[in-house]
This record gives C-alpha cells, sequence and structure tokens, in this order.
C-alpha cells in the first residue's frame, strides 16, 4: 500500500490548505443527503471519466460511505501516480457535521 490513508475526522487538517480536493465517490442521491462541508461529487463509476481534472491537485482525498470504495479509488489513482489519499472509515463514522 503506497497511497496514504487517514482517519476520516482528522480531514480537517488536511482540507482547504493548499491545492487540494475533497472527493465524496457515492450516489449524487447520496451526496445530496449530506457530505462533508467542501466535498465535490464525483460518483465512483464516473472517477475514470474525471480523472484529467485531477491533476492540478496536490492531494486528492477520497471518501465513500464504509472506506471500502474510496480505498480502491485511492490505489487505483495511485497507481497512475496521483496523490490519493484514502479517508479511512467513510462518511458512516465522520463526526463532523454534514451539509446538503
Amino acid at each position: 500500500m503506497s497511497w496514504d490513508t487517514i482517519r476520516i475526522n482528522e480531514e480537517e487538517k488536511y482540507i482547504g490548505k493548499g491545492n487540494s480536493i475533497i472527493i465524496d465517490l457515492r450516489r449524487p442521491e447520496e451526496y445530496a443527503a449530506g457530505h462533508i462541508c467542501g466535498a465535490v461529487s464525483i460518483p465512483y463509476e464516473e472517477l475514470e471519466h474525471c480523472k484529467c481534472m485531477l491533476r492540478k491537485y496536490c492531494k486528492i482525498f477520497l471518501y465513500c460511505e464504509r472506506g471500502n470504495t474510496s480505498m480502491l479509488a485511492a490505489r487505483d489513482l495511485d497507481r497512475e501516480g496521483y496523490p490519493a489519499v484514502n479517508l479511512y472509515g467513510g462518511v458512516r463514522v465522520y463526526r463532523g457535521k454534514l451539509v446538503k
């Protein structure tokens, strides 16, 4: 495992500092029901088509419902040279306030 993994509740230390992005990999309706402040919705199934937009970021933080899908996405992006970070545990264990 060469990509980074941090606990989802530690994301506030990293997000908004420098050139980073946080991506919610869940379905659009799950994102609309509540997501981490500042996260953009890119469903896992669409990530392949959106990768060209991600090159400009120093860190790409990924989360999903439980952390499994974001781990797969981080692994795949890392293999292609993207600076991916998996937010371990997913939104299910996130203790911060979700926004709609």
